[in-house]
């Protein structure tokens, strides 16, 4: 089951891209609607906010008032902790029931305002966020639910700003234009990425790029992509991951690479590696073990062992090395990726031959044996670098 969580600031068209994507075959859980859901009259969390708050904030006939819960609760940030306290637990558990509920094969949506603002990207295989400009969201807020423009303000300015929005989102939805534009998107969303991920995640499948050689310009986005999927393999795999670290080309600001983001979990032994439970927990996440790969060509002739995961994701490929924490493997690694990122000199030589090797038209497999002699001149220069 693919789990997509959808977020946007107030004003920016989630409700509607929600709707396209349930349209296309996603089972939708609302995080609003499971809000009001378990306030309504009968339910443990209502009868707890009126201990709390009293009857101010409840309608002549029992429900809820919540533009006056919100008066109180806005500014106070005692009383809005007070009030988390008692909704939160009871949001969680529906929410897990209506998605223990979905089929295995659905793609879920979780449409979710507060993703960023809570931190919760992790939780899910990927986060969309719909955007559009400020100025255009308060002039919808305005015109469409009929707000004042201090109040619509107020409201956008209590949410994430966009910088912290576009570092949390692995899809970002523009939605400055027309509404027939934006269904044009989502269709090319569901099509092109959330169903091929979903095919992949059910069947242990990790999406590659084409064997014909590329190479990219370095791209500024390279390490926020790395943090995203680094966090969900940190949460799936808890203690069992001693590190997880962002390596290889796309680590090295500066440096042309292939697109293809690598990451290295260190773990205790690759025995943990190896039980079932560290090898189910990242094919959920959507990084399936990749069999036969079990080792890289150490320096000395000795092969250094490792296990191998790649991504599921068909918009981001991802390769994930796991080696036994301070092993040559795990060591050279971080080192190489250190030395690089200090010696300039060192990157242009390694982007020299990247590029050397790409004009001869290898393969990936090819261009992957070629830098090996290369590996093995400078090895002296990796080591010495984290030791002088």
């Amino acid at each position: 089951m693919l789990r997509v969580g959808l977020t946007g600031g107030i004003g920016s068209g989630k409700s509607t891209v929600a709707r396209a994507l349930a349209d296309l075959g996603a089972v939708v859980v609302d995080a609003d609607a499971v809000a009001r859901e378990v306030v309504e009259p009968g339910m443990p969390a209502l009868t707890a906010i009126r201990d709390r708050f009293g009857d101010a904030v409840f309608g002549s006939d029992g429900t809820l008032d919540r533009p006056a819960l919100g008066r109180v609760v806005f500014g106070d940030a005692g009383a809005l902790t007070d009030l988390e306290a008692i909704t939160h637990p009871a949001i969680w558990e529906r929410t897990a029931e209506l998605m223990g509920a979905v089929p295995p094969e659905a793609v879920v949506v979780h449409d979710m305002p507060l993703i960023v603002e809570k931190g919760l990207g992790a939780d899910h295989h990927l986060v969309v966020v719909v955007g559009a400009d400020e100025a255009e969201r308060r002039d919808r807020l305005v015109r469409d639910r009929g707000m004042d423009v201090k109040d619509a303000q107020s409201r956008i300015d209590a949410q994430a700003d966009d910088a912290a929005r576009r570092a949390a989102a692995d899809i970002w939805l523009d939605n400055n234009g027309t509404r027939d534009h934006l269904q044009v998107e989502v269709r090319r969303l569901w099509a092109e990425r959330l169903e091929p991920f979903n095919e992949n995640l059910l069947h242990g499948i990790r999406a590659r790029r084409p064997d014909a050689l590329t190479l990219s310009e370095p791209s500024d986005d390279w390490p926020a992509q790395a943090s995203r999927l680094t966090a969900r393999i940190q949460r799936a795999l808890g203690e069992r991951a001693v590190t997880v670290d962002h390596i290889g080309s796309t680590s090295v600001p500066g440096l042309v690479a292939k697109d293809v983001i690598d990451l290295q979990v260190g773990v205790r032994t690759l025995a943990d590696a190896d039980a079932r439970e560290f090898v189910e927990a990242l094919a959920r996440t959507g990084f399936p073990r990749v069999e036969g790969n079990i080792s890289d060509n150490g320096k000395g002739g000795e092969p250094w062992p490792k296990r191998f995961h790649g991504s599921a994701d068909p918009g981001r490929v991802a390769h994930v090395h796991v080696r036994e924490v301070d092993s040559p493997g795990h060591r050279w690694a971080l080192d190489f990726r250190d030395w690089l990122r200090a010696d300039a000199t060192a990157r242009e030589e390694y982007a020299a031959l990247k590029l050397a090797l790409l004009a001869q038209g290898l393969t990936t497999s090819e261009y992957a044996a070629a830098k090996e002699p290369w590996f093995d001149s400078v090895h002296a220069h990796v080591t010495g670098h984290t030791t002088g």
